[in-house]
């Protein structure tokens, strides 16, 4: 059992562009921690990921009522996932919970994750058992990609889960020795190891707007989650060239019997050659580009630049409004 007496709760919020819903997110999850006093002491950290809307403004403002509230402003949209690691980077709790800004991840979630914390579990991440306000197409392509990457990926990632999830203190310092820049952090967190537990909970519909995340954005993660979890492409690339390079073989006996014990058979070239040649240059095609996303990951990964810029903080002691990231900050 692990005791939680004045223990520190902190809550990781990426934003981006959701000013019309963070004084209704900074309410619920102040109510639901408030609850937990006087055990439990918390800070809500929003890092704005380069928002083209209101939302610092909001933040600035919320964070100047409330002394528990933390934002960080990016100095551009470095994306989602790092966002969340910038968070994490500042987070000063005993644990961290990530949670996304639109309320689809209830916050009254919380307090059972620290329920399970307290039973030693240093992991505790949330698995959608219902998901509000999405449609069919979404919801199966989801089931499909999350049992597609566990089947291609070399560890455990869990189904059905997102980045909601609380992490004890040791994993937050062991994910933060982590520094490549093609993040896919539930896969991260997994890597890690620990003693790790779900938990079931109904996703919402979102509480205002629109959803943040294009096709093209959806697309981009679950090619991070395979490709950085997993060489099995590569595997599946050759094993499938193997597979052609057969059956072309084969189709040559064909073509060598027909010629030779039935020379009367009139044997059509052109539209067959056209179909292996189309064929073939397809399959190489692919082969190149997966062997070209993973040099393409190396590349960016030699260059060791920081994983984002800060252009502001407010609610942090001596570090405030105008307040860029410093060389002694871990933003590497």
């Amino acid at each position: 059992m692990v005791s939680d007496a004045r223990m520190v709760v902190s809550v990781v919020i990426p934003v981006y562009c959701s000013e019309e819903i963070l004084p209704e997110t900074h309410r619920r999850l102040g109510q639901v921690l408030s609850a937990l006093a006087p055990q439990v002491d918390y800070e809500l950290v929003f890092v704005n990921d380069g928002s083209s809307d209101g939302s610092m403004a909001v933040l600035g403002e919320l964070a100047k009522r409330d002394p528990r509230t933390k934002a960080i402003d990016l100095s551009r949209n470095f994306g989602h996932q790092i966002a969340i690691s910038a968070g994490i980077d500042h987070a000063r709790g005993d644990v961290v919970v990530v949670i996304d800004d639109d309320l689809q991840d209830p916050p009254e979630v919380i307090p059972k994750m620290l329920e399970k914390w307290r039973e030693g579990y240093k992991v505790v991440y949330g698995v959608r058992t219902r998901r509000e306000g999405e449609n069919v197409f979404k919801r199966w392509s989801a089931s499909v990609y999350y049992r597609a990457l566990r089947w291609m990926s070399e560890i455990d990632i869990p189904v059905d889960s997102g980045d909601f999830r609380l992490m004890d203190r040791a994993v937050v310092d062991a994910f933060k020795s982590m520094r490549e820049e093609t993040r896919y952090i539930r896969g991260m967190v997994a890597w890690i190891g620990f003693k790790q537990c779900a938990l079931p909970y109904e996703r919402e519909a979102r509480f205002a707007g629109s959803g943040n995340y294009t096709f093209r954005r959806l697309v981009k993660i679950a090619l991070d989650g395979m490709l950085s979890f997993s060489s099995r492409p590569l595997a599946l690339s050759t094993q499938f060239g193997v597979i052609v390079t057969g059956f072309a073989f084969l189709y040559a006996l064909w073509i060598v019997a027909n010629k030779l014990f039935l020379p009367s058979r009139i044997i059509e070239g052109w539209t067959s050659v056209l179909v292996a040649v189309v064929f073939m240059g397809g399959v190489q095609l692919i082969s190149i580009g997966v062997l070209g996303s993973y040099l393409g990951r190396v590349f960016y990964e030699t260059k060791n630049r920081p994983l984002y810029f800060v252009a502001e903080k407010h609610g942090f002691d001596g570090q405030d409004a105008g307040s860029p990231l410093g060389p002694d900050e871990t933003s590497r």
